[in-house]
């Protein structure tokens, strides 16, 4: 089953989004869109999840 995903911001070229995992706890999950970037997490806290987004660096220029 595909997740939800609400309240998704955008900070440079990663994407926060917050969604339920399949055992109903709420996770934030961050992911790159950048072209051959594989980043992508979970954390329990959007903060966490934020803080990742800020500092997250891509290997591919």
């Amino acid at each position: 089953m595909p997740r939800r995903f609400r309240n998704v911001t955008r900070i440079g070229p990663v994407r926060v989004g917050t969604a339920y995992d399949q055992r109903g706890r709420e996770k934030h999950t961050v992911a790159c869109t950048a072209p051959r970037c594989d980043f992508c997490a979970d954390y329990d806290s959007r903060a966490a999840a934020e803080l990742a987004a800020r500092t997250h660096r891509c290997p591919i220029r």
